[in-house]
């Protein structure tokens, strides 16, 4: 029986590279997830429940507006976008070294 890891599209850049991207780690995050092993979802990609909090708000606001939608979504796009290369950051050349 197949499983979410076999559908996984390989990281280009790490392929042709060898250095590890900002959206390395998503995907198997994502399997992880679903899996129920919440606490290592974190450790493979920390920004993962702050992006599907993200993606949550943006499909409650298209289907029913709310107030202040447009506030938290920016804010969420922000704390993802700090989290996501600090992360990166810290895994190329901080923790790796």
């Amino acid at each position: 029986m197949k499983g979410l890891e076999d559908y996984m599209l390989p990281c280009l850049n790490k392929k042709l590279f060898g250095v590890e991207c900002m959206g390395c780690g998503i995907q198997r995050s994502v399997a992880l997830v679903f899996r129920g092993e919440f606490i290592e979802a974190f450790y493979m990609y920390p920004a993962i429940y702050t992006l599907i909090l993200f993606f949550c708000i943006i499909i409650i606001n298209a289907i029913r507006k709310f107030k202040f939608a447009n506030k938290i979504i920016i804010i969420l796009a922000i704390v993802n976008t700090v989290i996501i290369i600090s992360s990166f950051i810290l895994k190329t050349f901080i923790i790796n070294k």
